[in-house]
């Protein structure tokens, strides 16, 4: 038992530094209801649901509209979690918070006519070890959000492979990253999800005109085990609350 014991202690310590490894990264999007204010969601998010994400160690919480008149107008919540575990836990924590439950009233207990959103959509993304940590950006004021989708999850596992060699690519471009990895739950699996930061659309143009004539890109999209790998992409471009976090 004695010999067993460094060995049953040196795996606990692997685990649970592997656990710590990654992130998860939960995603709300509240399309809301045209003609109806949306304050009641924002205070709602400042005043209660973000000072009891901090409370529960959930750092760097954005929220973010699109940038444009699209409707119906969408608002986008991003929760960067410790773990997995620390997700599954998190709702029971926020009712267990007395502070938050006041705090939140006025949003718990509105009805129909007052609430101001349609319908929530919900993604959980979990960030892989090249890129394990949401990383918040210096004085950015654009935000690019992209999704690739796979054809089925064997091309998926060849993009997320392709994507180890292309953080660097990014960063020589001038397209700081602020998030990436693969999506474990949502409505367009099999995906992956990263967010992009700059100061204006004109510089994040700038930067994918660079991203493109990179030599290392040039030759990264040319081999031949990473053709076909991805079959759709859904980008937005976001701006952040005054009171957002990231």
């Amino acid at each position: 038992m004695k010999k067993l014991f460094p060995v049953i202690f040196f795996l606990l310590l692997f685990a649970l530094s592997a656990g710590a490894q990654t992130q998860v990264y939960e995603l709300k999007v509240y399309e809301t209801k045209v003609f109806r204010s949306a304050d009641l969601l924002h205070t709602y998010f400042e005043k209660a649901l973000i000072p009891a994400l901090n409370r529960q160690g959930a750092k760097n919480v954005g929220v973010f509209e699109e940038e444009g008149e699209s409707l119906p107008k969408k608002i986008y919540l991003l929760i960067p979690h410790k773990d997995i575990l620390t997700f599954q836990n998190s709702d029971r924590n926020l009712f267990a918070d007395a502070e938050y439950v006041t705090a939140a009233n006025p949003y718990l207990s509105s009805d129909q006519a007052t609430i101001p959103f349609i319908r929530i959509n919900s993604s959980l993304i979990q960030s892989t070890k090249e890129f394990p940590e949401l990383k918040v950006p210096n004085a950015a004021k654009i935000y690019e959000l992209r999704t690739y989708e796979s054809h089925n999850e064997g091309a998926l596992k060849s993009k997320l492979r392709m994507f180890e060699d292309e953080f660097d690519i990014f960063a020589d471009a001038g397209l700081p990253m602020v998030f990436y990895g693969k999506n474990i739950s949502g409505d367009q699996m099999p995906c992956l999800t990263y967010m992009l930061a700059n100061t204006t659309l004109e510089e994040n143009k700038v930067g994918w005109s660079n991203f493109i004539n990179l030599p290392a890109w040039k030759k990264l999209v040319s081999m031949d085990e990473y053709k076909g790998n991805m079959s759709n992409i859904t980008r937005v471009f976001l701006k952040p609350m005054d009171y957002s976090q990231i």
